[in-house]
C-alpha cells in the first residue's frame, strides 16, 4: 500500500492521539496540515475525507478512516511492530473504559474548560473565564480519581504495557497540566503523576510537540 497519510494540526488532541500512535509503532507516514476553523469553514476537500469537519482523518491505499480511536487501532492492527492493545479480553475492556473515560468525561473539563481559559485565553489576548474554570475543576478531580483508581499501582494505565489508554491520555495531561489548575490537581493522585513521568520523557511524545511548544 501507499504511505498512510495524517490529516490533522498540530494544536488538536486527536491528531497527537494519533500521530504518537504511528511513531510507536515504527510507522513512515505523510502529516498534512488541515484548517477546519478557515473562514467558510473547512475545506470541501476535507468534508470529503470527515463528514463533520472534524479532525484527524487517515487515508492507507484505499482505506479511509476519521475518529482519532478508530485511526490508532487501524494503526496498531495494520502495521507491524510492537502491539498497542492488550492480549486478553479483560486488558482490551479495560483499555476501551479508558479511552472512552477521556473521551466522555474527561476532554471537556480537563482540556477545553479548564486549559483553554487559563492558559489559552490569556495567549490571546482574552480574559480567562474563571466561572467555568471553578465549574470544571470539580469534574477534572472526579475524572482522576475515576483514572486512578482504574489505573491503580501498574506501571502503563492499563496494565503492565503500554496501549492505546495511554497514547490517548498523553494528549490531553499534557495540556491540563500546563494550567496551575491542572497541575496541582494531578498532583494529588500520585499513581497518576508518576506515570505522567514516565510519558512525558518517551520519545513518541517528545517527538509530537503540540504546535508552538517546540
Amino acid at each position: 500500500m501507499n504511505e498512510p497519510v495524517l490529516y490533522g494540526a498540530g494544536y488538536s488532541v486527536y491528531t497527537r492521539i494519533a500521530r504518537l500512535a504511528l511513531l510507536e509503532k515504527g510507522v513512515s507516514y505523510r502529516f498534512e496540515t488541515v484548517d477546519v476553523f478557515a473562514p467558510g469553514g473547512p475545506p470541501e476537500a476535507h468534508l470529503r475525507r470527515h463528514p463533520f469537519g472534524r479532525i484527524p482523518a487517515f487515508a492507507h491505499g484505499e482505506i479511509a478512516l476519521y475518529e482519532a480511536c478508530a485511526i490508532a487501532r487501524y494503526i496498531d492492527e495494520g502495521f507491524s511492530g510492537p502491539p498497542l492493545q492488550p492480549a486478553d479480553a479483560c486488558g482490551r475492556a479495560r483499555m476501551t473504559q479508558i479511552i472512552s473515560l477521556l473521551d466522555a468525561y474527561a476532554f471537556r473539563p480537563m482540556v477545553m474548560d479548564i486549559y483553554v481559559e487559563r492558559v489559552s485565553a490569556l495567549a490571546r489576548g482574552r480574559t480567562p473565564d474563571e466561572a467555568r474554570i471553578a465549574a470544571a475543576v470539580p469534574l477534572a478531580r472526579r475524572c482522576l480519581s475515576a483514572l486512578s483508581a482504574l489505573h491503580g499501582d501498574a506501571p502503563w494505565l492499563a496494565g503492565s504495557a503500554l496501549t492505546l489508554a495511554d497514547l490517548h491520555a498523553a494528549p490531553m495531561i499534557d495540556y491540563f497540566t500546563q494550567a496551575a489548575e491542572g497541575a496541582a490537581l494531578l498532583g494529588d493522585c500520585p499513581s497518576l503523576r508518576e506515570w505522567w513521568e514516565r510519558m512525558a520523557i518517551r520519545e513518541s511524545v517528545v517527538k509530537t510537540p503540540f504546535a508552538g511548544e517546540d
